[in-house]
């Protein structure tokens, strides 16, 4: 049984081989949907505009951008390190965004879902560069998603962590005893989200079943932000 029906949509996913791009490519194909998996990096405005470019009619822009989050003092936070947190997450959204939703205005049809992080929502020590580009994100998802709204177009974020993804929780940490007892001291669920429910979510979003949701911020992570 599948989570949504995605037949004949055509779905960019960014970083398809990072964070939560293997299960939602995995997700949305089973959903019925041809996915374009884009292992790129979209580090320039000129990436990003190639991209769209090859991938021709996109109903859906799944942007899945992350980079290892940073462990730094705020004090010691370099310019590059601040730099890279935001040429990495936050300039391809609004690059990705702008170059797509043309089309998708012209269409009066489209979906933007962001896979974001619930580091906005809530204070972590030393992740200040990390946490003001999520931040950031959120609140441009916010603000373009009441503007296209009355074009059908939905643009929403889940805003996850402690979910299962090789880029922030790999195996290694998963089962080291001290990342353990943190799980179940500050996370209600007592352990991570699975792949599978957090993918399942992602494409119940991407389907015409969620056309409801306007600049929402869903938070994906067991209760550990409010």
């Amino acid at each position: 049984m599948t989570p949504a029906d995605l037949t004949g949509k055509r779905i960019l996913l960014t970083q398809a081989d990072a964070f939560m791009g293997p299960a939602l490519h995995n997700m949305l194909s089973r959903c019925g949907a041809q996915v374009i998996a884009d292992t790129g990096t979209l580090d320039t405005r000129e990436a990003v505009d190639q991209l769209v470019s090859q991938s021709g009619h996109i109903d859906v822009l799944v942007a899945n951008l992350g980079v290892p989050a940073p462990s730094t003092a705020a004090v010691q936070v370099s310019d590059d390190e601040w730099r890279l947190m935001f040429t990495h997450m936050v300039d391809p959204l609004q690059q990705l965004t702008r170059a797509i939703l043309p089309a998708m205005i012209e269409r009066q049809c489209g979906k933007i879902l962001l896979m974001g992080s619930a580091s906005a929502l809530r204070g972590i020590k030393r992740a200040s560069s990390y946490s003001a580009a999520r931040g950031a994100q959120l609140a441009y998802i916010r603000a373009v998603g009441v503007e296209v709204a009355r074009h059908n177009i939905q643009v929403n974020a889940i805003a996850q962590n402690f979910v299962d993804n090789p880029t922030y929780f790999p195996a290694e940490v998963q089962a080291n005893t001290a990342f353990q007892e943190r799980l179940r001291r500050e996370v209600p669920l007592g352990r991570l989200v699975s792949a599978e429910e957090d993918a399942q979510f992602a494409a119940y979003l991407c389907s015409d079943a969620a056309n409801c949701f306007v600049g929402q911020i869903f938070p994906v992570c067991g209760g550990w932000a409010d």
